[in-house]
């Protein structure tokens, strides 16, 4: 049997990602003692790499296909295949920002200040193009932690990656700029996604990934409605298209459903009730595909 090989992220992205996956239909259970985390799909083989270093191991043919940020596949210089971009990261859906930052009684205040001075990353490349864009001259080392707390004794400077700020904020470190913005990414090998059964695998996978995150901000909304309220209550509701309208047993009445945004629904339920809408039931979605 043919299998694909599945690089998946270790570490702060892990969990989110295996929720991510679980909403897509695939249930990995992770194993403490091992970074091959058994899933219930016997035609994928999941191994768990830091997101640092899964570029590397997807463009050299270790694993067909993997999940890791922009960041990374930048700051590796990769040639992989782009399959799909998936905003999502630790704490939020939102983009995660590499920014740099200083102390905040720094007397750093732009880019060009940072001439001669020291700046400590774990993204090293990428800090160095900024720098060289920027026609900055400056000494970029290399993090193997705690980057945070460096300024201003160890570095004048750091580039870091940030979600809220409210790290940075809490080591009395305040932004002077962004310096990349990341996202996660879906990527694969070139020769893999040439192989027409792993092309497929991969795509299969894509569009569930897809269905997922787009699940994830909307909900189901089915309700009851008699004839003489339908006109009124399909005005209020919006829809991915157009609601769904069922007929009842009784003829006066008919069953509405439809997918909304999530961060409606406390608006809507209160006008569709007063609209005449009754039996209003929201639910949860895995996977919506358009």
């Amino acid at each position: 049997m043919q299998k694909l090989k599945l690089g998946l992220p270790k570490g702060s992205l892990e969990n989110s990602t295996y929720e991510l996956f679980k909403k897509a239909g695939f249930a990995i259970t992770p194993n403490a003692r091992s970074y091959y985390p058994l899933v219930d799909d016997e035609e994928l083989e999941v191994v768990l790499f830091r997101p640092q270093e899964m570029s590397r191991y997807v463009e050299d043919g270790t694993v067909d296909a993997g999940l890791t940020g922009h960041d990374w596949i930048v700051e590796n210089d990769s040639k992989v295949h782009e399959v799909v971009e998936l905003t999502y990261s630790k704490q939020t859906r939102k983009p995660v920002r590499w920014v740099l930052a200083v102390h905040r009684d720094s007397s750093i205040q732009q880019v060009k200040d940072l001439e001669g001075k020291k700046i400590a990353t774990e993204l090293v490349n990428v800090t160095r193009s900024f720098l060289k864009k920027n026609k900055v001259k400056a000494e970029v080392e290399f993090s193997w932690g705690a980057t945070e707390a460096k300024p201003p004794k160890l570095a004048d400077a750091i580039v870091e990656a940030t979600e809220t700020g409210s790290s940075l904020a809490a080591n009395n470190l305040r932004i002077v700029e962004t310096v990349i913005t990341s996202v996660t990414k879906f990527i694969a090998n070139h020769k893999s996604y040439q192989d027409p059964w792993k092309k497929k695998k991969i795509d299969n996978i894509r569009i569930l990934l897809e269905g997922a995150m787009l699940a994830h901000e909307k909900v189901g909304l089915k309700m009851n409605v008699s004839k003489k309220h339908l006109d009124a209550v399909l005005k209020i509701l919006p829809a991915l298209k157009n609601p769904t309208v069922m007929p009842l047993s009784d003829s006066n009445w008919f069953d509405v459903d439809t997918v909304i945004d999530e961060k409606v629904v406390r608006v809507l339920i209160p006008e569709l009730k007063k609209a005449g809408a009754s039996g209003i039931i929201e639910y949860p979605l895995n996977k919506v595909i358009l």
